[in-house]
């Protein structure tokens, strides 16, 4: 028996793997390995990629243990495609290989995990558990729409089916709504197994593009001057991925190529990528022009930062007297505090009794940590993961994604001894 933690007591269910390796004595191996786990079953083993893929499609197996180097198609080609048709299967990668472009394209094609061969039972069935209650989280977060043989599709976007768009803003600049807004976005991709695109819709200065260290060789431009031809498959082609798993819609290189964007065509894009992707996360500028107005309209979830200083919070609280006047419900606002830190003199409960907002969510200042991630281009999340931001970060995204948990008829914010995120 490993010496791994089980699952919670309270689930049942078994976890239904899929083996899928082109040697015998792997797949041989494997099945031995989780043979006295009584929460794994091993529901099938598939030799090849293309056998995978179809195994995919008729078993339905909550996790596929995926081998990356295999005659005809590998396991990349494989995990895309199986991400496509069986979009709640969470994949593992196995391989010998352990060189980060290896990793790289694995995140790419849909893969949670990565593990490099050798390894023992206890890593393996580690990652299957971790994995799948990432699964289950999504799939109590996000909704799921059923055809008549009890599969999951998005060919035809329907209400239930519409992702939710989540829209970082700041009335304020430099308070570090861009780098919230990546980081968020990636810890929701890897933390909530979510499907997450970033759109960056600072038209004239953008950095998530920086921030992310992706060069801008398409943009929303490239949308904007095929208007007439929008559609899923060109917005598809117009994104970039990033390493992290996430896609991004990058702003315009230069400030005036922005102008071609105009609000009803910037909200058709969002309405689209709700279709595409379970998160829509939208970096935006600080000004309150028709574009912006036009995002914060069609956005489910706004997330209002500020940061200890006066300009800072006397921006936010003319920010909340505008969504007062445009009688925008409280439910869609959430507002969190960047930067806090306990040498300034300002404290949370003092912004909360000025603005008369509760604040949801808190930040540390760690200049260090989020200076490196900037200069770098790797989000702090994933180049500096045990340090506070981060952890606070993770916390914040995944607090976030159970407020649109339907099933959920009170969200609390997590209680963590730092005294971060409510009281």
């Amino acid at each position: 028996m490993s010496g791994a933690s089980s699952p919670s007591s309270g689930d049942n269910e078994k976890i239904r793997l899929l083996i899928v390796d082109d040697i015998p004595e792997t797949r041989e191996n494997l099945r031995k390995l989780l043979f006295f786990e009584s929460d794994i079953d091993v529901v099938g083993a598939a030799t090849n990629g293309e056998e995978g893929i179809q195994m995919a499609v008729e078993l339905q197996p909550d996790i596929i243990l995926m081998d990356i180097n295999m005659p005809g198609v590998d396991g990349i080609t494989a995990s895309e495609r199986i991400t496509q048709q069986v979009p709640f299967t969470q994949i593992i990668m196995m391989s010998v290989q352990g060189e980060s472009d290896y990793l790289r394209r694995s995140m790419l094609a849909g893969a949670r995990e990565f593990l490099i061969k050798p390894f023992s039972s206890d890593e393996l069935v580690s990652s299957i558990r971790r994995v799948y209650q990432l699964g289950n989280t999504r799939r109590q977060a996000l909704p799921t729409v059923p055809t008549s043989t009890g599969s999951t599709t998005s060919s035809e976007p329907t209400e239930k089916d519409h992702g939710k768009i989540i829209t970082i803003f700041s009335a304020k600049g430099g308070v570090g709504c861009s780098s919230i807004a990546v980081n968020i976005a990636v810890a929701l991709q890897q933390n909530a197994a979510a499907k997450v695109v970033l759109v960056d819709a600072n038209l004239q200065f953008g950095d998530i593009g920086v921030l992310l260290n992706l060069y801008p060789s398409r943009t929303i431009v490239d949308l904007a001057n095929n208007a007439d031809e929008l559609d899923d498959e060109l917005i598809n082609d117009t994104l970039i991925a990033h390493s992290s798993g996430i896609k991004t819609l990058l702003a315009p290189p230069r400030p005036e190529e922005a102008d071609v964007v105009n609000p009803p065509f910037l909200v058709e894009v969002l309405e689209r990528l709700k279709t595409m992707f379970d998160i829509v996360i939208v970096d935006t500028s600080s000004s309150l022009d028709d574009r912006i107005l036009s995002v914060l309209d069609v956005t489910d979830k706004i997330m209002v930062i500020t940061t200890p200083e006066i300009p800072a919070i006397k921006d936010a609280k003319l920010f909340f007297e505008i969504t007062e006047a445009l009688e925008y419900e409280r439910e869609r606002i959430m507002f969190v505090l960047n930067k806090e830190d306990k040498r300034v003199n300002i404290r949370a409960e003092d912004i909360e009794a000025n603005i008369k907002y509760r604040i949801e969510g808190k930040l540390p200042f760690d200049e260090r940590v989020a200076t490196t991630a900037v200069n770098q281009g790797i989000p702090f999340v994933i180049g500096n993961r045990s340090s506070r931001l981060s952890q606070e970060t993770v916390s914040l995204s995944n607090y976030l994604i159970k407020s649109f948990n339907p099933a959920s008829t009170e969200v609390e914010a997590p209680v963590r001894s730092s005294g971060f995120f409510g009281r």
